[in-house]
């Protein structure tokens, strides 16, 4: 049997519409039920995502629910937890990451000292980013009913960034101190300056995406015959010089040392990633939901594209 890892990335709505319309497509084309992954990483948007599927909910029903299409029985229970529309957020704006920083804890100093060589100063700057006023756990608190707030038997991993050492902490994985689903999920989900940390235990946590949007590597020692990256952050720059492409560009950079780092232990990797024409309906925005029904459809249909490419099928044997 082969082993399959499936990561889901962050990217705010826009990204879950992402996640939603590729993932059809690999249930639709290729007969591959997306919830029959070995391991899924979920990173912010894409915890939401790995938790629905997790839960049960096909990845087909998800598209459906995006785009306000009638759902089958197994997909109902989005209506039951969501309503039938996307939530509504106010717009990302770059005066969200502008607020005072906070001084780095002697707990953030003490790990550069004692390992310079494994310390990364942009997860920790984005860790120390002034708290946003927004709480995101009322948004999510709604995926933890999918499972009664246990987690699944099958592996799920959440990615989340501890704010006093900026340090990425995987819930869900062994080894790991085990938490409410949904407060880890909230967790991995709160946009640094957007949102304000999630606390768990004694501890504040921050979006998993500041230390890396898709954290797929993570999965290098599980010893997988495939990952399946789904990536919205990354993808074309584009031309226009904004903050959104340097975001991309940064995630562009990390994903490509992440499947170095896969592919070197001999896993077959198969990205899923924005093109020029997902990327327009995208926006500037992650948080803008009102296009959400067409990146669904455009996704499903460059997924299926991709996905039909000899080079590509091959790779996508389960």
């Amino acid at each position: 049997m082969t082993r399959v890892g499936l990561v889901l990335g962050a990217g705010g709505v826009v990204g879950q519409a992402f996640h939603a319309g590729v993932l059809a497509a690999l249930e639709n084309d290729l007969k591959w039920d997306p919830r029959n992954a070995d391991v899924i990483v979920g990173t912010s948007a894409g915890s939401i995502t790995g938790s629905l599927l997790r839960g049960g909910v096909p990845a087909s029903e998800l598209a459906a629910w995006t785009v306000r299409a009638p759902l089958a029985a197994e997909g109902k229970v989005l209506n039951d937890l969501f309503g039938s529309h996307s939530p509504l957020f106010d717009p990302f704006q770059v005066a969200d990451l502008l607020r005072l920083p906070s001084l780095p804890s002697a707990s953030m100093i003490r790990r550069a000292i004692a390992r310079p060589w494994r310390f990364r100063p942009l997860p920790a700057a984005l860790a120390l980013l002034g708290a946003g006023w927004r709480d995101v756990r009322p948004h999510v608190e709604a995926v933890g009913s999918v499972t009664d707030d246990q987690w699944p038997r099958r592996d799920l991993w959440v990615c989340a960034v501890r704010r006093s050492d900026g340090r990425r902490i995987v819930f869900g994985r062994a080894g790991t101190a085990e938490v409410p689903l949904r407060l880890a999920v909230a967790a991995s989900c709160s946009v640094p300056g957007y949102f304000a940390p999630v606390t768990i235990g004694r501890d504040a946590y921050i979006d998993g995406g500041a230390h890396s949007p898709t954290n797929a590597a993570t999965l290098r020692s599980e010893n997988l015959d495939l990952v399946i990256i789904v990536s919205p952050m990354s993808g074309p720059n584009g031309l226009r010089p904004d903050p959104l492409t340097g975001a991309r560009w940064h995630a562009a950079r990390l994903l490509r040392r992440e499947v170095r780092a896969l592919r070197s232990r001999g896993t077959s990797v198969v990205v899923f990633e924005p093109g020029r024409d997902e990327q327009a309906l995208i926006g500037n925005d992650f948080m803008n939901g009102s296009r959400v029904h067409e990146i669904v459809q455009a996704s499903f249909l460059a997924a299926g594209a991709r996905a039909s490419r000899p080079e590509v099928r091959r790779s996508l044997t389960f």
